[in-house]
């Protein structure tokens, strides 16, 4: 039998609890043998807040409102008819002193029992769902980053083999706590600088080394340059998928430049810029550019893909054995 004449999977579906927004998805194994997604949801709900300190803990409306987001998630995605219902955790609640906790409140909610994921299966899954992106199918050597709100997944591809990842307490949420004076108002470049310098420090201490090395492919994931992507494309009258995936340096740097001007209620008002999200964006993209900068790359390409993708294809995997 040939992989054109496969008859599509049932669907299996996805939430990912991350630091700053909540995510689901529902796909199934298309009849070409590809991932193919049915459905994708996502709730901001900023249970990281307070990652950055010494001993960070989840908040009782912090836990309440990730709650309330899952058990709206995962009743869409049984509506969407999945056959299984896989949730993760990422670095907010890994790092929480109660994170323990709030699995037990999971479980209570949802019947299914939360995993909370390492940085090093976060960074493999993230790889794994890029590998399924077909605008990526002919790419063998490059690196993916995945910038969230509490942590940053680096993972570097020879051969469309993982050669290195790393995984980096450097996501948004937390710079912005910790660099940032106030999330309300402009922000001032020496407080854009020393986020900049922190990655790159993080970055070098880590001894991750992008590839190939010469001349650096990036391909960038997550909520910072999907922001920036819809952002670009509302301002040439387009929607995301239809836009330039590749998002320059010079681009970057010139929305960074706006962005840091505006108070947050000036910055929220900005098209394709999430409310939820315009308080830590200014730091998110000073740490997508000390990225790029560190590498010696001129761009990001941008891929849909993520680690939800990653989950999906390692369960639709053992499903189909």
């Amino acid at each position: 039998m040939c992989s054109s004449d496969l008859a599509p999977s049932a669907p299996v579906a996805v939430i990912d609890i991350g630091s700053n927004s909540i995510k689901a998805l529902v796909a199934r194994r298309g009849a070409d043998g590809g991932l193919e997604e049915v459905d994708s949801r996502a709730i901001d709900a900023r249970i990281g807040a307070g990652i950055s300190r010494e001993r960070p803990q989840l908040s009782e409306e912090g836990m309440t409102r990730g709650l309330d987001a899952v058990r709206q998630l995962a009743a869409g995605c049984a509506a969407r008819g999945a056959s299984q219902l896989i949730i993760v955790a990422t670095s907010a609640v890994r790092d929480a002193g109660n994170g323990a906790d709030f699995r037990e409140r999971v479980r209570a909610a949802t019947g299914v029992d939360l995993r909370i994921l390492t940085g090093d299966e976060e960074a493999a899954l993230i790889g794994r769902g890029l590998l399924s992106d077909p605008a990526l199918r002919e790419r063998t050597d490059f690196t993916v980053c995945d910038l969230g709100g509490g942590s940053l997944e680096c993972v570097a591809f020879d051969g469309r083999r993982v050669r290195a990842e790393v995984s980096l307490p450097l996501g948004c949420v937390r710079l912005t706590e910790r660099f940032i004076p106030d999330p309300s108002a402009p922000v001032p470049p020496d407080a854009l600088a020393a986020v900049s310098t922190h990655v790159r420090a993080a970055l070098g201490t880590s001894v991750f080394t992008f590839h190939p090395p010469a001349a650096p492919e990036l391909v960038g994931t997550g909520g910072t340059i999907s922001t920036a992507r819809r952002i670009i494309g509302r301002r040439e009258g387009l929607r995301s998928e239809a836009s330039n995936p590749v998002l320059s340096l010079a681009t970057l740097r010139g929305l960074l430049v706006e962005v840091s001007a505006l108070p947050l209620a000036r910055r929220g008002e900005i098209p394709g810029l999430a409310v939820a999200r315009a308080d830590v964006f200014p730091a998110a993209l000073a740490t997508v550019i000390a990225v790029l900068e560190y590498a010696g790359a001129g761009a990001f390409r941008h891929s849909m893909r993520n680690l939800r993708h990653g989950l999906a294809s390692e369960a639709l995997a053992i499903l189909t054995r």
